[in-house]
């Protein structure tokens, strides 16, 4: 549903990539693109930008210098805060936290009470969910999954097939990769 409540009427405004069309939104005054959807019980902060098909719904929060923009979509409790970016077809929903200066894109879901924080990456069809945590320079891509109360820190990457869930800690440099399945209370650093 498109939001029609709107602080003003539509102007254009500089998102980085040239003027396109867009208003402020009447919970927070951020730049939403007209071609976005936000709905007016979300909060979208004043220096928060929302571009291309983007959907923002129930009650997410978008604040400091976040960036929602592509067919992404943030919704329920979800927060995308500081410097982070959500875009491609990523989800981000539940009660997940994105922060820092975290990448959730491609086809990527951030579901359950997830920390995406630093540094992290987590793109293609990769999952985070549970309450899972992934920090620091981290990688999550392919068709990983990190689920339950697992860790991911330091400058770690999953990649590929894996699974780490459980009370599972991937840190340091470690790799893990094919169809690795990591979980319990396992330690993998390097």
């Amino acid at each position: 549903m498109k939001e029609t409540n709107m602080t003003n009427l539509s102007t254009n405004h500089d998102f980085g990539y040239g003027l396109i069309p867009a208003h402020q939104h009447v919970n927070g005054g951020g730049w939403v693109a007209n071609t976005a959807t936000v709905s007016a019980s979300a909060y979208v902060g004043p220096n928060v930008r929302v571009s291309g098909k983007a959907w923002i719904y129930g009650k997410a929060r978008i604040t400091d210098n976040a960036r929602v923009s592509g067919n992404a979509w943030v919704g329920d409790n979800a927060r995308v805060s500081d410097n982070a970016r959500v875009t491609g077809t990523a989800r981000v929903s539940d009660k997940s936290r994105v922060t820092g200066n975290a990448t959730v894109t491609g086809n990527a879901t951030v579901s359950g009470n997830v920390t995406v924080t630093g540094n992290a990456w987590i793109y293609d069809n990769a999952t985070v969910s549970g309450n899972a945590t992934v920090s620091g320079n981290v990688t999550v891509t392919g068709n990983a999954w990190v689920t339950g109360n697992a860790t991911v820190s330091g400058n770690a990457t999953v990649t590929g097939n894996p699974q780490v869930y459980g009370n599972a800690t991937v840190s340091g440099t470690a790799r893990i990769g094919g169809d690795a399945r990591v979980f319990g209370n396992t330690t993998a650093s390097v």
